[in-house]
């Protein structure tokens, strides 16, 4: 039975986790090339079997691709697939990782040679370390893999690429792009500008060093995302513009609510405003124990 020839685009956190997660699922079904700028990703990649070979060159990499995951930062992902495009062979898939989503579809379904599909996806998973020293082959177990047929080019290539995420675990969904695009930004990408917006805050304190020493778990747990790649956020806040500034708007908002209870002295106010935070965060909680 041939094997079929998966190419993965960067060998992050994203991109090694999916190679080492189809790998322990089914090793003998895939033949996985792995596509990185640095040579030690690759030779890391190769050690923890998340990928049979290891190629810099990207047309060598793609030449004989079935399958393709571009896993890379969000404003990488469409020069990439412009650059490799003329390399693919009829029948070839095309799928990413990318946070946003209405940005990369309208790009690459205008780039695309006729014969090649595309995929739209994104796996709403991840952490705060980054690179492939970070991938975990049960990271998207019990997560959601979001698909978009309604700017995929091929419901028979969607049906491949579910096929394939459901080995790894993840629970998949289909959205469309925006709904995706919006929901992304409350429940991500919003609450990443935020963290790291409150580690900035530091520079307001009379003595970072003091508050640095004394921060505990609530500083930490909240701030924890701020330490993801900056890249990667960089891109996805400049792809997804409308979307992550109408809810940093909203926020605005209810921060200036906030700071108007306090000045008046509103505990009612402020009571309601905390009680219904911890309702909500208690129900999401219980709902995925």
């Amino acid at each position: 039975m041939k094997k079929l020839n998966i190419t993965i685009i960067g060998m992050g956190l994203i991109g090694g986790s999916i190679g080492l997660a189809l790998k322990e699922a089914d090793p003998d079904r895939f033949f996985i090339t792995a596509v990185a700028t640095r040579a030690a990703t690759l030779e890391l990649a190769l050690e923890r079997k998340a990928a049979d070979r290891a190629i810099v060159d990207l047309t060598e990499g793609v030449a004989d691709a079935d399958i393709i995951f571009v896993c890379t930062p969000v404003l990488q992902i469409v020069p990439i697939v412009e650059k490799i495009a003329p390399f693919l062979k009829q029948g070839t898939i095309i799928t990413d990782v990318g946070s946003t989503k209405g940005y990369i579809a309208e790009q690459i379904n205008r780039i695309l040679p006729p014969g090649v599909f595309y995929v739209s996806g994104h796996p709403m998973a991840g952490l705060e370390q980054s690179g492939m020293q970070a991938a975990d082959s049960r990271l998207f177990i019990n997560k959601w893999y979001i698909l978009v047929p309604e700017v995929s080019t091929s419901a028979e290539a969607v049906n491949t690429v579910a096929e394939l995420i459901a080995l790894t675990g993840a629970k998949i969904t289909t959205m469309k792009v925006e709904d995706h695009d919006r929901c992304a930004a409350v429940i991500s990408h919003v609450p990443h500008v935020a963290a790291a917006a409150m580690v900035h805050l530091l520079d307001f304190s009379h003595d970072m060093e003091e508050s640095l020493k004394l921060a505990g778990g609530g500083f930490r747990d909240t701030t924890r995302i701020a330490s993801s790649n900056a890249d990667m956020w960089s891109d996805i806040c400049l792809t997804n513009p409308q979307a992550i500034t109408d809810s940093l708007q909203n926020l605005r908002a209810i921060l200036s609510q906030v700071i108007e209870d306090i000045e008046e002295g509103d505990r009612q106010a402020l009571h309601t405003f905390f009680s219904i935070a911890k309702k909500r965060r208690d129900a999401l909680i219980n709902a995925s124990l």
